[in-house]
């Protein structure tokens, strides 16, 4: 763990300037409990946004778990942007903190400011997603799930599922374009379906894991394509919406399409248990305890797994156990 003396005396002299020049520091949107407890582990956590009951739960999940471990935790929320993540992974770099955790937006575009962190000596997690980079230093571990099992495992339940079709109509609204879980869960979903002739995906189209979205793609590709035998939709959150637009179309959910959602959030299982959605894949944004126990080694100078993988289910029309399921935590 960093010497927090030289932290500690740069934020003393920092607010005795500002009791110079105003007569008192602002309330700071950050925590100053960051000077109090020079023991605790300070892990800067920047989360991409609160699009989904997904992502609002992940952070949830996160910030109890710091409150369990005695992790001191500097939370920004980027709000879908890049730029607001990257400023807030700079901050992160001033303050010096302990360890940096984040959930990248996309794929690309993050080795100048973490090459900052590394030279700062500050180890940076992946959290949720991955990154693209040439240097595979600039990061020390990923947690979170394997997309690309998530795909195989949606793709495995379609095969079972239309075992007897002659032919499959797939329309696919993937989640953010570049990012780790659009790219994986549909690369692992064809490498399942690859070689079976029977199946086509006859359109692939970005819903940006936004219900309002789902639902607005779902209603051009009816209009576009009449017919879809199943819908493979990268989160529960375009899936609700795109289940609005199948109902809207006069079309019956879960019967005259089959489909295929990623996550397992309480409503798409509702939904399974209703008959309305077929398959459930879970991936659970409940990783804090992970986390935490992570960048206390890591503040401790400790090495770690480069990949640490979320135990999940799939959830299936198939399932007979599926009133007993407990309720989510998200």
């Amino acid at each position: 763990m960093k010497n927090r003396f030289g932290k500690t005396a740069g934020l003393a002299l920092a607010c005795a300037l500002c009791l110079l020049l105003t007569g008192g520091c602002a309330p700071s949107a950050r925590p100053a409990a960051s000077v109090q407890d020079e023991s605790q582990v300070l892990l800067g956590f920047s989360q991409l946004g609160s699009e989904s009951a997904w992502r609002i739960g992940n952070t949830k999940s996160v910030q109890e778990a710091a409150k369990r471990a005695g992790v001191q935790l500097m939370y920004e929320n980027a709000e879908q942007k890049q730029e607001k993540q990257i400023k807030a992974i700079r901050s992160f770099i001033a303050y010096q903190v302990d360890v940096i955790a984040f959930s990248p937006i996309v794929e690309d575009g993050w080795d100048n400011v973490l090459r900052e962190a590394k030279n700062a000596g500050i180890p940076v997690l992946t959290t949720d997603r991955r990154i693209n980079t040439s240097d595979q230093s600039l990061f020390v571990g990923f947690v979170g799930s394997d997309f690309y099992e998530e795909g195989r495992k949606a793709g495995r339940f379609v095969l079972r599922k239309m075992a007897d079709a002659d032919h499959v109509n797939i329309a696919e609204i993937s989640g953010t374009v570049d990012s780790t879980p659009m790219r994986q869960r549909g690369a692992g979903f064809r490498g399942v379906l690859e070689g079976d002739e029977r199946f086509t995906i006859i359109a692939s189209v970005s819903g940006d894991f936004l219900r309002s979205k789902g639902k607005e793609c779902m209603r051009e590709l009816l209009q576009q394509y009449g017919d879809i035998d199943v819908l493979f939709s990268h989160n529960d959150a375009m899936t609700l919406g795109a289940i609005e637009a199948i109902e809207e179309a006069g079309l019956v959910p879960g019967k005259d399409i089959v489909i295929v959602t990623v996550d397992g959030e309480q409503a798409a299982i509702d939904l399974l248990k209703q008959g309305r959605i077929n398959c459930v894949v879970e991936c659970t944004p409940l990783i804090g305890d992970i986390i935490m126990e992570l960048a206390k080694k890591l503040a401790a100078g400790e090495t770690i797994p480069r990949d640490t993988y979320s135990e999940e289910r799939v959830f299936t029309e198939f399932d007979t156990d599926l009133d007993s399921l407990a309720a989510r935590e998200y």
